[in-house]
């Protein structure tokens, strides 16, 4: 007897082909020859999907460049904009011309 989903007619109401029953190819005693046809689809199944498959790569590779160089980019954009450092120094000159100023005025 056949396994389910094995070339099981057409569900009429839900009209969905069967599924090809899934072996485990380890298991099973297989032919030399049935096993060069499994390789020889899915070879086929790896063609036929690798164009979409190398489209979503590059697509995928672009957009974590173009974040990268976002990221990049506001981060020199923000420590252009940071004044605090500056500000900080500004007040370390004023202090030490102050404290100058109080050790040769007495």
């Amino acid at each position: 007897m056949a396994a389910p989903g094995a070339g099981d007619p057409v569900d009429g109401k839900s009209a969905k082909a069967p599924l090809a029953q899934r072996i485990d190819p380890t298991g099973e005693k297989l032919t030399a020859t049935l096993l060069q046809f499994m390789r020889q689809a899915q070879l086929a199944q790896w063609q036929k999907t690798l164009p979409q498959r190398q489209t979503r790569n590059i697509m995928t590779g672009l957009g974590i460049g173009a974040l990268v160089l976002a990221i990049y980019a506001y981060t020199f954009y923000s420590v252009s904009q940071e004044g605090f450092l500056d500000e900080l120094e500004d007040e370390a000159k004023a202090a030490r011309a102050r404290a100058l100023e109080r050790a040769s005025g007495h």
